[in-house]
Order: structure tokens, then C-alpha cells, then sequence
């Protein structure tokens, strides 16, 4: 142990790994005082047997944004620090067996102009013609992305400790961090053995063994070490330094270049975990027995691609342990659950490809406080009450693990440790043919297959029309022109309470919150830099009580937010009471007779207006009865006591009969939502767009001339052009399939990607929401006057462009 240790640094980082060292690389070049540990050598644990390949594209656009910074960080390093890398760009060759994943690949294409990267499609021919050794005899066509590379992770590692140091950082081995000191819910420091050292915030980059540490401070960190092998070979014939990596995903294997040899790897289906509890510290610079009866599938498939592997021999087996998560996306950000503990940690096998831009974006966020840009893809927050059982994120990583290689399918799901959420309709529903998908936990109703007719009550996945596209069709025209029932139980709902509960809510909302009881608003809630952060509606139930409900995905993150951001002196606190109520929500132009009809209350318009709540009875149970639509129709949310949620849904359904009531899913929510323009956070919404952007003003107490999170911003926002504006687009070309990421052009110059994108079965066409951008501004006149094309998997269709819902821009049927 070093002896060395001060009493205080500002910044601690845990953790001398790839990630832990670019932290400090970052940290240290803001000008923040930083000292690392590591209870090792530097580059201990995952990196220092990490393959180092170093690949750019993922499917959202800042994650690949970050591992730009990175790639341009491998470039430069050597020249600034005097110590190589080992970066090359050799570029990337991506390989397609089959005509589901060319599909993938052109879409993959799309989805790479949409980010600002040139992915070239190539024929089988030009594959071969940049890797000549493999057999090429199956392939349909390849992508190929110049900018790829690869690197060797403890040079990197090495160069970046060395940079730090060089802008003031401390970095110090063998010392191992013990504990961690935390009071009321905030870092204060670390203990060291005998020694304590005092913090402003701490920074856990402890690879496989983050989430025993951060669990001294009581944080959930969902992580699982799997088993991930890879062999090195001899010189081989045909094997040049500027060999492109490869990654062949139809036969699980990637590959890269390393003096005259290969290194190849995969991603079996069948992965093996580690089973202890922990993992042991021994394993700083171990390695696993080599398991050639496991790895021998990997293998034969690699010599079915490149038969001359047959005539080399193997250097070495490396058998490591890595980390892994159970969507496959790393964590980075601020813990939840302890202030100003911070996460760099699941790197899922590509850390050494996301070092660069996690240490800089992690970094920023240590040093303001917040992201440099929307990083919710991998923000803690992410994850919920399911991801606290070590069991549940062991299996659920093993299948994403699994995945990797897999076809992404549209609106695939996950199908391992299911049911461990349902609502109390959940048998019953799955009784009447739903399918369900899962989300943080929770079973939710996607599509309703009709059984009588001999329909399956199964996924059937698809790059063109999915196998549930006729029932979604059904649902969606029962909820036109009659009246459906969707299971919204899995909202998460918030009850703030307290004598300053308005006052609280008055500072966190952007729209005003200070209405009557009984009335309901819609609102976001905004960062310092007028991002949203937060889409939900708020219900006044009382002088000192409000019900919040938001998105199932969200609810760690929008209570985190809310909760830290409630002001100190204010007499305001906020319990989730989600497991407390079921929601049924009865949407469509005959919701008004049904509701009527089973609770016997006058719910006309005098008595129960839009954007208002009641509570009814309804099969003797006290109901609130919020009058709101996320489908663009007449609408009522029910909050219901969980014990009689089956009462109500049968009375409901008694009473609704006459009326052509039917049960619905989300997927026709979402064909519903797209076509009357309602916004989602996560996709059209975010941190990077401002009210405005999003075309939501009208959603902002700009009249009350109060003070809120994120006001200040917004008044300086509005002395300049914006930068982007939302719009929505109709593509009615039979052929063409939206589904999100498509490449927006307007006047044949790209200007951004959808969001989203869907069928809309009222319009009868493909609708998309996107940002419009142009450095000079923006505004309605300049979104209106384009031209616009959207881009498929490689091939422009025409758009119509509109700032107005596709259906019902009136609004006549929300508010009859």
C-alpha cells in the first residue's frame, strides 16, 4: 500500500483500469484535483486482456458521438503524452450471411448518416478485396466503416496515466480502497486502511468489482462477470498490419490483426457466468482455465471463414473475466441512490472502443454536475426494483450476452426472467390472447392476438411487417371509432405531499402547477440548461398533496430528479406509491357512455372537462378518474386500488360491451400516439432539447412570470435561432418502413434522423418525428418551405413535412 495518500482530495477515482485512468486523463485537464487509486498495477482486472477492438457505430446517436471522442482521442494521445497506443485505423468490415442481416446492415448504413458516419456498403467481391484470407463464398454483402481501428488497451491505459499526471493528477498503486464514508445519503470519503481521505465526490471504475464496493454506500450496481474467451495465433500468410477488424456476427466471430496473427473471438449462445458471489481480487491479472469444449463451436465457425487458421498455430487462449450488464449498455452517471457517487463501470467487452468518450463525458459530469449531452442510454437510472436481485441481472445478462451477435429486431424482447412485475389482470388478459412485453420488471399487454380465429399469441419479428401488424390494425380502429382498454398499471406514480408541496413543484415544473384541486397539468421538468428532463402529468389531489405519473422505464429517473430537486427549507417529500393503484386507461369516442354507464356519475364535459380529475365508483371501488389521452381521443386514466382492479376491468367490459369496447395493447398506442404527434421522452424528447425545440411552449408558465428550474435558460434561448425544431413526416410509399434513426433530407442536404417512426393505420401511411437542423437557425417557416426525403436503408423516399398532428389537428375529439 502506498504510504503516500493525502487526508483530502476534491475528486477521488476508484479504479486504474482503461476507464478509471481517461477519468482522471479528463478531470485532470479541467483543472480538477484528482487522485486515483487502485489496489493493484494500472490496467489491472478487465483491461489489461481486453481484445481492443475499437468500433464507433451504436444505435444511439450520442453513445456513438462518445465513441467518436474516443477514436479521435486514440489518434492524438501519442503525440501529446510520448507514449504509443497502438492505435491503428485499419478501419471495420461488418459481414452479412443471410438477407435479414444485409437488411440490418443497410439499415445500420442509414443509421450511420444519420450520425455524421460514412458506412460504405460493399459486394461480397470488395469485402474479399479487403480481407482476402477469409472464404467469402456465402456472404450477401458487407458494411465497411474507414474510421474503426483498433488499439492496445494497457498502452492506452499507460499514455493516459501519463497525461494525467503531466495536468496534476495523483495516481496512486497498490492501495487498496476498504470502505466507503457516507452521511445522510452523500459521499464524504473513503477509508484506506488505517487512513481517511476526505471528498467531494467519488468515482467508482472498479470493473467487475464496482458493485461490491458501491454497496457499502448502499448502491445497486447491475453488473454480471461473464466467461469471454478469444485466441491469439501465430503469423499467418496474408495477415498485413493493415488488415480491417471484422466482425462476422452471422457466425458469432470478430477478429483484428496483431503482429502477423489474428485474434479472434465470439459471443456464444450459450456464455458462461461466473457463479461466486464476488470476484475474487486475485483476479487483478488472472486468467480463467482455457475451455476448449466450449470454445470449440466458435472455432469451427472460424475456420468455415478463414480455412487457413487450419495451418496455424495458437499462441494463446485468453479466458478472462468481463463485465456485463443486462441490456448491453455500460453505466456511466451519477448513483441514484448516494449524491456524488458516480459510475464508470459494465463495459460489456467494449470498453477499450468507449474509454476515450466515457472518461471525457464522465469527467464533465463529475465536474458540472451534469452530462455534456443526453446520455440516458447508459445512465444509471436506467435500471429499477428488479435489477436489486443479483439473480435477475445474472440471467437476464447471460441472454443479452447471448444477443450480442443477434439480428436486432424492431421491437424485440427480452425473454428471460419474466413475470417477476404483473398487474392483477395479467392472467386474465394473457387468457384473452395478450402478448406481453417487459419493461424494468413489469408485464404490459403489447398486442392482443385473436385466438378465435386462430391467431398466436407469439412475436413474429420483422424488418418489413410485423407478425402482430393486422391485430395493432384492429386495436387501433376500435380506438377511432369506439372505445378500448389499455393496462397501464406499470406507470409509475408519485404521490409529493407536505405543506409546501406547491411551492416544491412550482420550482421543478416548467407549466404551473398552482391550479385548484381536481385539475391535472401536463408539464415537463427542465435542467439548468432548459433541457427536458422529465415528461409526466401532475394531479392536484389537495392544498398539500399532488399525484405524479409518468412512463414505466422512467421511474427511477423522474423520482431521483424530483426528490434531489425539492428545495431544502421546503416542508415537501415524495413517496412512490406505484405498487398502490392499477390504471386502466379507457380511450376512444365511446369512453364517455361507458364510464357513464358503469359508475353512474355525471362525467359530461361540464362536469369532468380535459385535463381535470374526479374520483367515481365503480364496482364499489373509489376510482380517480383523470381525464387525459395519449391516443388522441376521448379519454379517461383510472387509478384504481390494486385489490380491485378485477372488479372494475369486468364491470368496465359488462358495461362497454354495447359500445364495442375491446381490449388494447401499446403497440397500437404507439400507431395512436404517432399520428396525433405526441411526444415520448427518450425518443422525441430528451436533456438536449429545449421546450421549444420539441414545439411544447405552450406547456411553460411563461405568463405567471415565476421562477422555475431551467427558466433563466430558456429567456436567453429565446434571443437566438433555434437550433432545431421537431417535425413530423409522412412517407406514403408502400415500400418504405419507419422505424426510427432514418436519415432526414430536406433539399437533398442532410439535416437529422427520426426519432421514431411507425405505422399510422387512421392516416393509412409511414409517420416519423425528427429534428430539423441548421446551424444558421431554424424556425416553422424554414421546417414548412423543404423538401424532404427520407432515407431507408439506403434508397430516398419522399416526405410530406408537417409541425401539426396528422390526425385530428383540431383536437375535436380530445376535448368532445
Amino acid at each position: 500500500m502506498s504510504v503516500d495518500l493525502p487526508t483530502s482530495a476534491k475528486i477521488i477515482i476508484v479504479g486504474g483500469g482503461i476507464i478509471g485512468c481517461s477519468t482522471a486523463y479528463h478531470l485532470a485537464k479541467l483543472g480538477k484535483e484528482v487522485l486515483l487509486l487502485e489496489r493493484h498495477q494500472l490496467s489491472a482486472g478487465s483491461t489489461w486482456h481486453a481484445a481492443g477492438l475499437v468500433g464507433q457505430l451504436r444505435s444511439n446517436a450520442n453513445i456513438t458521438r462518445l465513441l467518436g471522442h474516443s477514436v479521435a482521442l486514440y489518434k492524438s494521445l501519442e503525440a501529446e503524452t510520448g507514449l504509443a497506443t497502438g492505435w491503428k485505423q485499419t478501419g471495420g468490415l461488418r459481414l452479412a450471411c443471410n438477407e435479414n442481416r444485409w437488411i440490418e446492415l443497410k439499415r445500420l448504413a442509414t443509421t450511420a448518416a444519420s450520425f455524421g458516419l460514412d458506412m460504405q456498403l460493399l459486394s461480397p467481391a470488395e469485402a474479399l478485396a479487403l480481407w482476402p484470407i477469409m472464404q467469402a463464398d456465402d456472404l450477401v454483402g458487407a458494411a465497411f466503416l474507414p474510421t474503426d481501428g483498433q488499439a492496445n488497451p494497457s498502452d492506452i491505459t499507460a499514455s493516459l496515466a501519463r497525461g494525467a499526471r503531466a495536468h496534476g493528477a495523483m495516481l496512486r498503486e497498490n492501495t487498496a480502497v476498504d470502505d466507503l464514508i457516507v452521511d445522510q445519503g452523500q459521499i464524504r470519503g473513503v477509508i484506506v486502511g488505517e487512513h481517511r481521505i476526505v471528498c467531494e465526490k467519488l468515482v467508482l471504475c472498479g470493473g467487475l468489482w464496482t458493485p461490491t464496493l458501491a454497496a457499502h454506500a448502499g448502491v445497486c450496481v447491475p453488473l454480471a462477470a461473464i466467461q469471454h474467451q478469444y485466441i491469439i495465433t501465430e503469423k499467418m500468410a496474408g495477415v498485413t498490419p493493415g488488415l480491417p477488424t471484422m466482425r462476422d456476427p452471422d457466425r458469432l466471430i470478430y477478429y483484428k490483426e496483431e503482429v502477423g496473427g489474428l485474434v479472434l473471438g465470439g459471443y456464444e449462445p450459450n456464455p458462461l457466468p461466473w457463479t461466486a458471489a464476488t470476484v475474487p481480487d486475485d483476479f487483478a491479472f488472472r486468467l480463467l482455465d482455457e475451455n476448449w469444449d466450449h470454445f470449440s463451436p466458435l472455432m469451427e465457425q472460424a475456420l468455415a471463414r478463414v480455412p487457413g487458421l487450419a495451418d496455424v498455430g495458437i499462441k494463446q487462449m485468453i479466458n478472462g473475466l468481463e463485465s456485463f450488464t443486462p441490456d448491453g449498455n455500460f453505466i456511466l452517471g451519477e448513483s441514484p441512490e448516494c449524491k456524488n457517487l458516480y459510475l464508470g463501470c459494465g463495459f460489456n467487452a467494449f470498453g477499450i472502443a468507449s474509454a476515450g468518450g466515457a472518461g471525457m463525458a464522465l469527467a464533465e459530469w463529475v465536474a458540472v454536475g451534469h452530462a455534456p449531452y443526453d446520455l440516458w442510454a447508459v445512465d444509471p437510472r436506467r435500471f429499477g426494483r428488479p435489477h436489486r436481485d443479483p439473480a435477475y441481472v445474472k440471467t437476464r445478462t447471460m441472454e443479452a450476452y447471448a444477443r450480442h451477435y443477434s439480428i436486432g429486431w424492431p421491437a424485440e424482447e427480452f425473454a428471460s426472467v419474466r413475470g417477476v412485475r404483473k398487474s392483477p389482470l395479467y392472467d386474465t388478459l394473457r387468457a384473452k390472447g395478450a402478448v406481453f412485453g417487459e419493461k424494468l420488471g413489469w408485464e404490459r399487454p403489447n398486442v392482443f392476438a385473436d385466438l378465435a380465429s386462430g391467431e398466436l399469441a407469439q412475436d413474429v419479428y420483422s424488418f418489413t411487417r410485423p407478425g402482430w401488424f393486422a391485430a395493432v390494425a384492429r386495436e387501433h380502429q376500435a380506438c377511432r371509432e369506439a372505445c378500448v382498454l389499455f393496462d397501464q398499471t406499470s406507470f409509475a406514480k408519485f404521490l409529493c405531499a407536505g405543506r409546501d408541496a406547491e411551492a416544491a413543484l412550482s420550482w421543478i415544473c416548467a407549466n404551473s402547477v398552482a391550479v385548484p384541486t381536481g385539475r391535472t397539468v401536463y408539464t415537463q421538468m427542465l435542467n439548468e440548461q432548459g433541457g427536458i428532463e422529465c415528461d409526466l402529468t401532475v394531479t392536484r389531489l389537495g392544498d398539500d398533496r399532488y399525484w405524479i405519473v409518468t412512463g414505466t422505464g422512467f421511474a427511477t429517473h423522474d423520482f431521483d430528479w424530483i426528490a434531489r430537486h425539492i428545495p431544502a427549507h421546503l416542508d415537501a417529500k415524495l413517496i412512490d406509491v406505484t405498487s398502490g393503484s392499477a390504471v386502466l386507461s379507457l380511450m376512444g369516442p365511446r369512453a364517455r357512455d361507458i364510464l357513464a354507464a358503469v359508475s353512474g356519475a355525471d362525467v359530461s364535459n361540464a362536469a369532468l372537462p380535459f385535463s381535470h380529475a374526479r374520483e367515481v365508483f365503480i364496482a364499489g371501488a373509489a376510482v380517480l378518474a383523470i381525464r387525459l389521452t395519449y391516443v388522441g381521443e376521448l379519454g379517461y386514466e383510472l387509478h384504481i386500488p390494486v385489490e380491485s382492479a378485477l372488479g372494475v376491468y369486468h364491470a368496465l367490459h359488462d358495461a362497454g360491451q354495447p359500445y364495442g369496447l375491446r381490449d388494447a395493447g401499446y403497440r397500437a398506442m404507439e400507431s395512436l400516439r404517432l399520428e396525433k404527434g405526441y411526444r415520448a421522452w427518450g425518443a422525441e424528447l430528451g436533456p438536449d432539447h429545449t421546450p421549444a425545440m420539441a414545439g411544447l411552449d405552450f406547456a411553460v408558465k411563461w405568463k405567471t412570470g415565476k421562477d422555475f428550474c431551467g427558466r433563466a435558460a430558456l429567456l436567453a434561448a429565446r434571443e437566438k435561432p433555434l437550433p432545431r425544431l421537431l417535425a413530423g413526416f409522412v412517407v406514403h410509399d408502400a415500400d418504405a418502413v419507419l422505424l426510427g434513426r432514418e436519415t432526414i433530407y430536406r433539399h437533398g442536404a442532410r439535416v437529422g434522423w427520426l426519432a421514431s417512426g411507425g405505422f399510422g393505420h387512421t392516416v393509412g401511411a409511414m409517420i416519423g418525428y425528427g429534428y430539423v437542423r441548421n446551424a444558421a437557425g431554424v424556425d416553422k417557416a424554414y421546417v414548412l418551405a423543404g423538401d424532404y426525403e427520407i432515407d431507408i436503408a439506403g434508397t430516398r423516399f419522399a416526405a410530406s413535412v408537417s409541425l401539426a398532428p396528422f390526425y385530428d389537428p383540431a383536437n375535436a375529439q380530445v376535448r368532445g
